[in-house]
C-alpha cells in the first residue's frame, strides 16, 4: 500500500491531516535540510504525541514522497507553453527555481519516482510535450537525458551554495583565496587546457550556464527526434 492509499484515521483533539504534517516537514526542512526532518520533530512542531503520526505516515522515507509531490506542484506551469522545446526549457527551469526555494529537494531528485499525484502530473507533462515526435523508447531517452542535465546542474549550484554557508566564502572569496595556489600549480606548465580555462574562460553566473547547457542538451534531443521514425 502506498501513502496515498493509506487512509486517514479520524481527527482528535490536535487536530491533524496529512497536509499539515507535510506542511510542518517541508518547514522544517526549508530550514535545516533533510536532516532537521523526523517524525518526533515534526509531531512536536504540530504540538502532537509522534505516536499519532504513524496513523498518516508508516516510514520517514514514505514522509519525504509526500513532501517532494507537495513541491513538485511548484514545478508544473500554470499553461502549458507551445512546442516541446519550450515546454522542457519551462519545466527544467521551474525545477531550479523550486530547488532553490527548497534546498533538500536537490537531493531527492534523479531517484525513483514516487508517483504522487503532483509528481505523476510532471511525468504527464513532460512526456506529453514530445507525444507523437517520435517512438515512445526515444521520447523516453530524450526526457532522461534532459532530467539527467538539469538534476545534476542543480545538485552542483546547491552544493556551491551550501559550501559557501559552510565556509562564509563566497564564489568570488573563495576564488580569490585559491589564487595563488592555482596560480603556482598553473605556472609548472603541466595543465594547459586548465590554464586557458582559467585565464581565457568566460565566468558565467548560475542560471546563464544552466540555461546555456540546457540549450545543448535541447538542440541534441532535437537531432535525434527529427532522425528518430516516429
Amino acid at each position: 500500500m502506498t501513502v496515498w492509499d493509506r487512509p486517514e484515521p479520524p481527527a482528535r483533539p490536535v487536530p491533524l491531516d496529512r497536509e499539515r504534517i507535510v506542511a510542518a516537514a517541508i518547514a522544517l526542512a526549508d530550514e535545516g535540510g533533510l536532516a532537521a526532518v523526523s517524525l518526533r520533530k515534526v509531531a512536536a512542531r504540530l504540538n502532537a504525541g509522534p505516536m499519532r503520526l504513524y496513523g498518516y505516515i508508516a516510514t520517514k522515507e514514505q514522509l519525504f514522497d509526500l513532501m517532494m509531490d507537495e513541491v513538485q506542484a511548484e514545478i508544473l506551469p500554470e499553461e502549458q507553453p507551445g512546442g516541446w522545446r519550450d515546454a522542457l526549457r519551462t519545466l527544467a527551469h521551474r525545477t531550479r527555481r523550486t530547488a532553490l526555494r527548497h534546498e533538500w529537494l536537490a537531493d531527492l531528485l534523479g531517484g525513483r519516482p514516487a508517483l504522487g499525484p503532483n509528481g505523476a502530473a510532471v511525468a504527464e507533462a513532460t512526456l506529453s510535450a514530445l507525444d507523437g515526435l517520435a517512438d515512445i523508447d526515444t521520447v523516453m531517452r530524450a526526457v532522461e537525458t534532459v532530467s539527467a542535465y538539469f538534476t545534476g546542474a542543480i545538485r552542483r549550484e546547491i552544493a556551491n551554495l551550501r559550501a559557501e554557508r559552510a565556509t562564509g566564502l563566497s564564489k568570488h572569496d573563495w576564488q580569490r583565496a585559491s589564487g595563488p595556489h592555482l596560480t603556482k600549480m598553473l605556472a609548472t606548465g603541466r595543465f594547459p587546457a586548465l590554464s586557458k580555462a582559467v585565464y581565457d574562460g568566460t565566468d558565467l553566473d548560475a542560471e546563464t550556464a544552466f540555461d546555456t547547457g540546457l540549450d545543448w542538451v535541447l538542440d541534441a534531443v532535437a537531432t535525434r527526434l527529427t532522425s528518430s521514425p516516429q
